[in-house]
């Protein structure tokens, strides 16, 4: 895409089928997710709650091709989460989940590029620190979040109740 620029902005629902495509673009995405046109109305009804919340962000990096009129093509996606807490002398904390780079821009940079967009919303939002989760089973995705400069510090659990 040599004259597109990337930008990030908050995901509308029109950018769903790209966000549920690329949520379902791994070994372990193709297992929990369905990119299946229509899209189910889990993921209208999961966009309307993040879209409603002040303290989500579903966000898309895009690519803006400026020779055909400023069209644009998502390439990527996270979701920012702002926790207030009372831990750390009520610390906000910032959440970082559901990370996703279109296949055609992988190890392109994007992903640095989106962190560092995601970790300054969190500095805008005066949070103490900022957090993500990750499969044990992606450690692409571990060496990417060190090298980043983040810190294996917890060991996390999960309890599947559907």
């Amino acid at each position: 895409m040599d004259s597109a620029a990337i930008s990030f902005r908050a995901a509308t629902e029109a950018d769903l089928p790209a966000i549920v495509g690329m949520l379902a673009d791994d070994e372990i995405g193709k297992l929990r997710e369905d990119s299946s046109l229509p899209l189910s109305s889990v993921y209208t009804d999961a966009f309307a709650a993040l879209d409603a919340d002040e303290n989500q962000l579903l966000a898309v990096a895009v690519a803006v091709n400026e020779k055909e009129d400023g069209a644009e093509t998502v390439i990527g996606a996270l979701q920012l989460s702002f926790i207030p807490g009372m831990a750390r002398m009520g610390a906000w904390r910032g959440q970082i989940e559901a990370v996703r780079i279109a296949t055609s821009h992988r190890n392109s940079g994007l992903g640095r590029e989106m962190f560092e967009w995601a970790i300054e919303r969190c500095r805008e939002k005066n949070c103490m620190l900022v957090q993500l989760t990750t499969d044990k089973g992606r450690p692409d995705a571990h060496r990417f979040y060190d090298s980043l400069g983040f810190e294996a510090s917890h060991e996390g659990y999960k309890l599947k109740l559907l």
